[in-house]
């Protein structure tokens, strides 16, 4: 298994994935890996030929105030399960400037969810953060 902390990392690790043909599954996690993350693992380790994992607590997900700081982190612990379980990389960024690079500017608003039934309406900037982070 592939253990990438740096996008240079994962970009070297997507080509070698990729040269070998096939499909890719991501599964994308904050970590304190349970149950429910290894079902969507094993979906998706039989349903792509590759499967990769990201783990990254998600700091713009979190608003003042909210337990950033204290979110469950075991990455040894996270990587040992995925590896058991035959995932080929994980994106453990070593920071969150692997993520969102210097000048970082661009932001992706949810009002429809941030303003429904969901949490958002009582975490101000959850799913911007979300949804954020799933485009860059």
């Amino acid at each position: 298994m592939i253990l990438a902390g740096t996008r240079q990392r994962l970009r070297s690790a997507l080509g070698e994935l990729r040269s070998s043909g096939g499909t890719l599954a991501l599964v994308p996690t904050m970590g304190a890996l349970h149950e429910g993350h290894m079902s969507l693992v094993e979906i998706a380790l039989e349903r792509a030929s590759h499967t990769a994992v990201t783990i990254f607590v998600n700091p713009t997900q979190f608003g003042p105030g909210e337990d950033l700081d204290r979110y469950p982190r075991d990455l040894e612990a996270d990587v040992g399960l995925l590896e058991s379980a035959g995932v080929e990389l994980v994106f453990a960024p070593d920071g969150p400037g692997e993520v969102y690079p210097d000048g970082f500017c661009s932001f992706v608003d949810c009002p429809a969810i941030t303003q429904g039934k969901l949490c958002g309406r009582f975490r101000p900037g959850h799913f911007r953060g979300v949804a954020t982070v799933c485009t860059v």
